[in-house]
């Protein structure tokens, strides 16, 4: 139980989990670069003693295994995890009630606690003197990645009242007036929009404190997707064994123990252009107006420690969040959805664009016909639900006598494309939202969804190899099997939608034309098929990153039927398009310079890379 960032460090480094970076970094690239080498190679925690520019230390790969995470955690995982399953599932404390005891206990240690002494307020600082570490080359500047953002009701203040969410903040760039302003990115469907939008109607400022650093527990609480009138706060007490404390100085929130607090206002309608930032599709998000926060105040503890991570094409550090929140979480979904027994936001595809899920098929038990009813239903729920509505493909099936399991995709997929009906089994949601972050969509937020929902007996034998019908296909080259049923298939550079239009239609008929093709039931359009088909990574995330289902899919003898959309074989569209925002690629030399600390004698020589 850590009372503050410097323990977990301290703890983290007596145990292996971290090294100290002792030489001089420069926060411009450099770090990153650095966090970028560990992580990949599966490395310790990283502690920057010296970084250009401040006079404030910084660590960065906390939670970039499992491992270490639940090792932070390893004495409050198990009260906080039952409690969470408790809130989901409140029937459960009656059927175990001596287990639920200690639980109780847990619950009522982790109120957050008013008062008290106030580390993070030692020094009042600026916005300039703390770490502004520049991660992507095209980055429009400094950003906090592992903020905790905390807002309160405008029409019920208070604690209990309250929104910690971990929404990005520019510090420096763009137009923003140094020292005295900073940019908050939100996405849609978030806490702190619902407490502006309030705050809006009112015609009064939203007060907002950003608090960085502090037990681990906070960070990873800001974090959470919690049941309904869970506390985020709570969850943070629980989760780091002691009460949260706080204080309000000047009217503003204040998190006792963060290592950094930043007050200011949101004005309504004052916005300013934020981005470009290299995002967890692994591409910039491009500039747009955001809302602009005006500075009120910046403190920070003595020997304060600026925490951070690099957002760039997943696995990275949040991947390992993803996982520890999975199992935090446990059922939380399942309790929410009836019929539900299982969802997976796809890591490789940048989590949102890709969900595979299992449901239930109880809808006609006394037919034969075994097709997709329930599933529709639920399917509509999961797209209906929290974050999991900003996904773009959802593909779901039923257990039907043989266990399943979403994480294992290949087999998943398999599953779903031997059973699928072609004709019957895809549903399109048109003219909807999708992740801010997505720019393969019609505009911000903007795009469409499909639903692949498959149950039933087994209909096709897939491919193993490429069909020869798909290797005389003219105009397009290069044909490569990703898995079985899956090809990916090369075609010329994307010009725009009415060019498509004809590219695919000759495509859609070249293959009509060689016959059937029934073994081969998705065919991947891409720019390089060679790199799409190397392993499943490249084809989830170029497939699902790089296109919008209304647009981009296309069918092998397609129609409508009713308004109902039908083909032979499906065709996903995948090349780049010239509106989408360029792929993250790391500055070579920087990557060059920072050999140094890996070389023979440098403070990073032990790992492998």
């Amino acid at each position: 139980m850590y009372r503050n960032m410097e323990e977990c460090i301290l703890d983290l480094e007596k145990h292996g989990h971290l090294i100290r970076v002792r030489e001089e970094v420069d926060p411009y690239l450099e770090m990153a670069a650095i966090h970028l080498r560990v992580y990949e190679a599966g490395g310790p925690a990283l502690l920057f003693e010296r970084v250009k520019g401040t006079k404030f230390r910084a660590v960065s790969n906390l939670f970039g295994t499992l491992e270490r995470s639940k090792f932070i955690f390893r004495k409050t995982w198990t009260n906080t995890q039952n409690i969470i399953a408790l809130k989901s599932n409140p029937l459960a404390a009656l059927k175990t009630p001596f287990k639920s005891i200690g639980t109780g206990w847990a619950a009522l240690k982790a109120l957050p606690m008013k008062g008290g002494s106030r580390p993070v307020t030692a020094q009042e600082i600026r916005i300039s003197d703390l770490p502004l570490i520049h991660h992507w080359p095209m980055d429009g500047g400094a950003f906090v990645t592992l903020p905790q953002v905390f807002t309160e009701d405008p029409s019920k203040p208070g604690i209990m009242n309250s929104n910690l969410g971990m929404y990005r903040v520019q510090l420096s760039g763009n137009s923003y007036e140094p020292d005295r302003e900073v940019g908050v990115h939100y996405q849609i469907h978030r806490g702190i929009g619902i407490h502006q939008d309030k705050a809006n109607k009112l015609g009064q400022p939203l007060k907002v404190s950003i608090f960085v650093g502090g037990p681990p527990a906070h960070t990873l609480s800001a974090v959470m997707p919690l049941p309904e009138g869970l506390s985020e706060l709570t969850v943070a007490g629980m989760l780091s064994g002691r009460r949260f404390r706080y204080s309000y100085v000047d009217g503003y929130c204040i998190s006792n123990e963060a290592d950094f607090v930043i007050t200011g206002e949101i004005h309504p309608g004052e916005t300013k252009p934020e981005g470009p930032f290299g995002d967890h599709l692994g591409y910039y998000s491009l500039v747009h107006p955001f809302p602009v926060m005006k500075v009120h105040k910046v403190y920070a503890r003595t020997n304060a420690i600026w925490p951070f991570t690099v957002v760039g094409r997943p696995p990275q550090e949040d991947t390992a969040f993803g996982e520890l929140i999975h199992e935090l979480t446990g059922d939380a979904v399942r309790q929410e959805i009836p019929g539900v027994k299982e969802v997976h936001a796809v890591d490789a595809a940048g989590v949102h664009p890709l969900l595979f899920a299992i449901g239930s098929e109880r809808y006609t038990p006394y037919q034969n016909i075994k097709r997709p009813a329930e599933l529709l239903t639920i399917a509509n729920r999961i797209l209906g639900t929290g974050q999991l509505s900003l996904a773009k493909y959802l593909f779901i099936t039923a257990e039907d006598g043989m266990p399943l399991d979403t994480h294992r995709e290949v087999e998943f997929l398999t599953y779903i494309l031997e059973r699928i009906d072609l004709h019957r089994d895809i549903h399109f949601q048109t003219q909807t939202t999708i992740d801010t972050l997505d720019y393969s969509g019609t505009g911000l937020n903007s795009g469409s969804k499909v639903v692949f929902a498959a149950y039933g007996d087994k209909k096709r034998e897939l491919c193993r190899e490429v069909p020869d019908s798909l290797k005389r296909v003219r105009g397009f080259e290069n044909p490569r099997l990703i898995m079985p049923g899956v090809v990916a298939i090369q075609g010329p550079q994307f010009g725009s939608y009415p060019e498509a239009q004809k590219q695919l239609e000759a495509l859609t008929k070249a293959v009509s034309e060689q016959g059937a093709l029934p073994a081969c039931p998705m065919i991947i359009l891409c720019d390089d098929s060679s790199f799409v088909s190397a392993d499943l990574r490249n084809f989830l995330w170029v497939t699902f990153t790089r296109s919008n289902p209304s647009h981009d899919i296309y069918g092998v003898n397609s129609y409508y039927d009713n308004k109902h959309w039908g083909c032979d074989n499906v065709i996903i569209d995948a090349r780049s398009k010239p509106h989408q925002a360029p792929p993250l690629v790391q500055d070579a030399d920087v990557d060059k310079n920072i050999d140094r600390l890996f070389a023979k004698g440098g403070s990073l020589s032990g790992i492998k890379i």
